[in-house]
């Protein structure tokens, strides 16, 4: 098995390749060893000194780490991913059944929401995803017209994450919905 990895935006944050579906469709965040309780292979990189947290996508895995760094990280990392899927063992125990997000609109903006998360799902998930993240919409202030957004995997405390929802998202939002004035990252 070989593995490749990819920088990120986030120095904090590196990307996974294992040649070969991880999660298949959608995203499993896990920014604390807690939220990993149902999953093999996030609590096996988790038992790794540094390691702060972990995201899966469809055919990556994106790491987080804290107080050490990558040279001393990686190979160990690398071996975590490699032993998991040589003995194949799921990546998620049981079924994935997604938690559902959280979303907070006025049913009024149903219309808008839709619109919304249209442009999200086919063209800033798909960005984001090529650089280790995910973003979830979280919920639409119609009187001021703010969207709000969770950044997770490498997106969560990127230093260029501001400008990817200012100068990226929010306008390219204000452009097709001319109700969004604004886009604002929220915490899960």
């Amino acid at each position: 098995m070989f593995i490749q990895t990819e920088s990120t935006p986030n120095p904090a944050t590196l990307k996974f390749l294992p040649g070969r579906d991880v999660l298949g469709q959608g995203a499993a965040d896990f920014p604390t060893r807690a939220s990993a309780a149902k999953s093999p292979l996030a609590q096996r990189l988790f038992d790794i000194d540094g390691v702060s947290g972990v995201m899966f996508g469809g055919d990556f895995i994106t790491v987080t780490k804290t107080g050490v760094e990558w040279p001393q990280l990686k190979p160990q990392v690398l071996g975590a991913i490699m032993e998991h899927f040589t003995q194949g063992l799921p990546v998620i125990e049981g079924e994935a059944a997604p938690v559902p997000a959280r979303e907070e609109y006025d049913p009024a903006d149903e219309e808008i929401v839709v619109q919304i998360k249209e442009l999200l799902e086919t063209r800033v998930r798909p960005a984001v995803a090529q650089d280790g993240g995910d973003i979830v919409f979280r919920g639409f202030e119609g009187k001021s017209g703010t969207v709000f957004l969770s950044l997770r995997g490498s997106c969560a405390g990127c230093p260029s994450s501001t400008a990817t929802l200012k100068n990226g998202i929010e306008n390219m939002l204000r452009h097709y919905v001319p109700e969004v004035n604004a886009v604002e990252a929220v915490s899960v």
